[in-house]
């Protein structure tokens, strides 16, 4: 009996339970996903980038002479064209990422904790970041996305306090001054992504408030964060996965991006040290 079940001894037929799964992509797909992509750019940039480095990429591209160029690109074909296409890939995972965001601030039951875990993260995988990208224990000049995740939550707490709080009415006065106050967070946001020189740094920040601001309708959030992300080539291909999404958690992986990132990174940076290229700084 594939279709009923009979209870015999209530001599009932029972229905079977309704499938309440939808169909498409749940969070914890995307989540994967772009996990998977990041971990591809970075072992592009931090593996094959010091392998750049060491086979004398710098001194190709920066010497006056063309023919040195074209004669480091031809014996370092596969090398180079390996890195390109890696990072190309690893650029889907940061819209995903940015968009994940915004459902989980819309969804969180504690916005200041998942703040502070953000913050929290983002100065645990400093150190990480900073060995796999730039051979050091510590070193300020370029900050892991974490800061750049973290800046984009503020900038979307501040917006949802000023246009959804009791503090203002519906009248003209009233929304320029929203308008203005807005702007004014989201130029903050930005500075200090710019100052701090976190990983897409201010353009970061402005294209996850851009993306909330549109986040009502699913259509006009997509096209919109198509065009924010279109200075990054394949970066908008993010958005095919982002469109399947069905509005659903699916697997239970709330930590597993926040531990995975640092994780990666060391172990990347172990790597390196094997194979004897770690004191290469990725440029």
């Amino acid at each position: 009996m594939d279709s009923l079940q009979i209870n015999e001894q209530a001599g009932k037929a029972v229905l079977p339970a309704p499938d309440t799964r939808k169909r498409g992509i749940s969070g914890s797909t995307l989540k994967i996903i772009a996990i998977v992509t990041m971990f591809i750019d970075h072992v592009g940039a931090a593996l094959l980038g010091r392998f750049l480095m060491a086979s004398g990429y710098m001194e190709a591209a920066l010497s006056q002479n063309v023919a040195d160029l074209i004669l480091w690109l031809e014996e370092n074909a596969v090398l180079y064209l390996s890195y390109t296409a890696m990072r190309m890939i690893g650029r889907i995972a940061f819209p995903i990422f940015c968009f994940l965001l915004i459902e989980g601030f819309q969804k969180t039951h504690d916005v200041k904790k998942y703040a502070l875990r953000l913050g929290i993260f983002a100065l645990i995988s400093e150190i990480p970041f900073d060995l796999a990208f730039n051979a050091q224990v510590l070193e300020f000049s370029y900050q892991n996305v974490f800061f750049t995740l973290f800046l984009g939550l503020v900038a979307m707490i501040a917006y949802d306090k000023i246009w959804r709080g009791r503090y203002f009415s519906q009248k003209a006065g009233d929304l320029a001054v929203k308008l203005l106050l807005s702007g004014a967070a989201l130029l903050i946001c930005c500075g200090l992504a710019e100052a701090l020189q976190t990983d897409y740094a201010a353009i970061g920040v402005l294209c996850i408030t851009v993306m909330y601001a549109f986040r009502k309708k699913k259509a006009a959030q997509i096209a919109a964060g198509c065009v924010v992300f279109a200075w990054e080539v394949t970066a908008p291909l993010a958005f095919l996965p982002i469109g399947f999404y069905n509005g659903q958690r699916g697997l239970k992986l709330k930590y597993i991006f926040y531990l995975f990132y640092p994780l990666h990174l060391l172990l990347i940076y172990g790597v390196c040290l094997l194979l004897g290229i770690a004191g290469y700084a990725v440029v």
